[in-house]
């Protein structure tokens, strides 16, 4: 048997990444091997030399010089296959590794490929599925549709009539990415133990790669995801996935109902239809903020292609090959690190970056904290509304550049699919600012959630050392009403919680004070009342002119505070702090305050008889 094929059947046998085995396969019969070496390895040299000449003559300092070989290194990508396109998207995604004008243009990579021959696609489908084209389908279009870098999407109709998308893997795609992989790894492994500029571990950014490139290649883990992800949003009425058929999908063949949408990009179309389009980006937004901070599985690849407006109002999403998971420590880590940022922070703001993996332990975290105050102090001062995303992270790539920064995976590609979402956002609305939009959600998240982590960071973000600021309140209630599932109920619940923590003593102590200030009042105002039915000879020295109280509570102050600001928010009614009552008279706090309270109306009421006796005026 013929080596080559040897190699080819071993290596379309592998089903997952295994760098071990394929260094195996391909050291058995390096023939193969040093052809695509040669293929790839001279453009690869001749660029390389291009660059280091640039660099000794000075020539990359100039910004052009620096960006037309950026633009001419992702080109170069695209020529040499999937497998370096899909490193180049990753490295975009990595501001750690990557300098700036480099990771812009790579951010510019795209995943589009000419498509290839429809008879091997017919071909590749009978042989996966081991049935005839004319058995399984009534018609399907030979030419695709749209093509992309892993395969490419053909349009046709079931036997029972119902149109159908049939994306179909490239042939010999696994066998083309398994021995690219085995290349550029072992190009990282070069780097890495000879350029000493490099500190970040390119083998392991490999390897993640690896392994997501061979996810994207399994359609049936695809076709998983698409369901895991409708059912997660079976409650949003606004979105909507394609069906999948899974007896007529494969590992390298899926097939999903057929969506007939407009791009978010299609402002002409969007007219057309007389659909929002803002409507449509804010449902997207959400979306994303609920799969990223609620599920912890999110979709990592939102382009305009993989986003479609329906007739009907609803979001559309395709394509889950590229699918990634937040854990949910990482997720309230993340909510935690945007109060520190919010609240100017900075020294916690480091060691939240310690604590979500962008930085070891080790780290001398000193020079980090004034580089952050660099980065973001102007951004807050704006407010979170107006921050700009884009700007901001190119910032931040520079820090992240200078200190040795490793970035989880999973955040590049947070940061990946908000950049395309905020992207897709700004071709509707030039004024677009994807923070804006996210900060009611995080809002209301921060608000209702009893995550343990979280209610720490709703008192942190509440309180100033012991100083509560109602201003902070005021802005998070404001926000989070944006958000129409916004339930007041559970909000107050969370208030109240918040007034019977430890850490709410202050606003217990501020409550006891004011309560008792107005029971002193109300029994002045009574004593007044008596006073005007007593003799002259006896009648007491009241002079002080109190206001009357209507209602002694409403007239507390954190509760005025609070009655003011909530009262703004939609759907508010009187009847959400009478639902309080029953349990706020259970609370242990309320039985030491309710002591407290009788105290000091005795005292005062004691010091008010010492001066009438002594005739002072009260």
């Amino acid at each position: 048997m013929n080596e080559d094929y040897t190699d080819f059947i071993e290596a379309s046998g592998l089903l997952k990444y295994d760098p071990e085995i394929i260094s195996k396969i391909y050291k058995k019969n390096p023939k193969r091997l040093f052809k695509r070496l040669w293929q790839t390895l001279i453009p690869i040299f001749i660029y390389i030399i291009s660059v280091g000449w640039d660099k000794l003559t000075g020539q990359l300092k100039k910004e052009s010089i620096a960006r037309l070989r950026a633009k001419q290194l992702t080109d170069l990508l695209v020529e040499l296959g999937p497998a370096f396109v899909k490193a180049g998207q990753a490295l975009s995604t990595r501001p750690d590794i990557i300098p700036g004008v480099l990771l812009e243009e790579l951010s510019e990579l795209q995943d589009q490929l000419p498509g290839f021959d429809g008879k091997k696609a017919m071909d590749l489908i009978e042989e996966d599925l081991n049935k005839k084209i004319e058995e399984i389908f009534l018609t399907i279009n030979k030419e695709p549709i749209s093509a992309a870098s892993l395969g490419q999407v053909h349009k046709a109709v079931l036997k029972n009539g119902e149109v159908v998308a049939v994306k179909v893997q490239r042939p010999g795609l696994r066998e083309q990415i398994t021995l690219d992989l085995y290349i550029v790894r072992n190009i990282a492994y070069w780097l890495k133990n000879n350029i000493g500029l490099i500190r970040s571990d390119l083998v392991a950014l490999i390897d993640e790669l690896g392994k997501r490139v061979f996810e994207e290649m399994d359609y049936l883990n695809e076709a998983a995801n698409a369901e895991k992800f409708r059912d997660m949003h079976l409650h949003n009425s606004k979105i909507a996935v394609p069906k999948i058929y899974k007896e007529t999908t494969s590992r390298r063949v899926l097939t999903m109902e057929w969506i007939e949408g407009t791009k978010l990009t299609n402002l002409e179309g969007f007219k057309k239809l007389g659909i929002d389009p803002d409507k449509m980006i804010e449902i997207g937004v959400q979306c994303s903020l609920e799969q990223l901070l609620e599920h912890g599985f999110f979709h990592a690849d939102p382009h305009p292609g993989n986003l479609l407006a329906l007739d009907d109002g609803r979001l559309c999403y395709l394509d889950f090959g590229m699918m990634s998971e937040v854990t949910k420590s990482s997720r309230s880590g993340l909510i935690q690190a945007v109060v520190h940022l919010v609240n100017k922070n900075f020294d916690k703001l480091s060691q939240d970056f310690v604590k979500l993996g962008f930085l070891s332990e080790e780290v001398n975290l000193e020079p980090i904290v004034p580089a952050f105050q660099d980065v973001f102090l102007n951004a807050v001062e704006l407010g979170v509304s107006k921050m700009d995303f884009k700007s901001v992270t190119d910032d931040m790539s520079g820090v992240m550049y200078k200190f040795p920064f490793k970035l989880p995976p999973y955040y590049a590609l947070i940061i990946r699919s908000l950049l395309t979402l905020e992207g897709i956002a700004l071709s509707v609305d030039p004024n677009f600012k994807i923070l804006g939009a996210a900060y009611p959600y995080f809002a209301r998240r921060l608000m209702e959630d009893p995550d343990p982590q979280l209610r720490e960071s709703l008192k942190e973000m509440l309180f100033d050392n012991k100083e509560f600021k109602w201003d902070r309140l005021e802005d998070l209630l404001s926000n989070a009403a944006k958000q129409t599932n916004l339930d007041l109920e559970k909000l107050l619940n969370e208030v109240v919680n918040l007034l019977f923590s430890p850490k709410g003593g202050f606003l217990r102590n501020e409550i006891v004070q004011n309560f008792s200030n107005q029971i002193d009042m109300l029994g002045l105002r009574l004593l007044k009342s008596v006073n005007k039915y007593l003799p002259r000879n006896i009648k007491l020295n009241l002079t002080k002119n109190e206001k009357d109280i209507d209602n002694i509570i409403l007239n507390i102050e954190p509760f005025r505070n609070f009655l003011k600001i909530i009262e703004k928010v939609p759907g508010y009614s009187i009847d959400i702090f009478l639902k309080q009552i029953p349990r706020l008279l259970t609370e242990p706090y309320t039985k030491e305050m309710s002591f407290e309270i009788a105290k000091k109306v005795t005292e005062k009421s004691v010091v008010r008889l010492v001066k009438i006796a002594a005739g002072a005026n009260i």
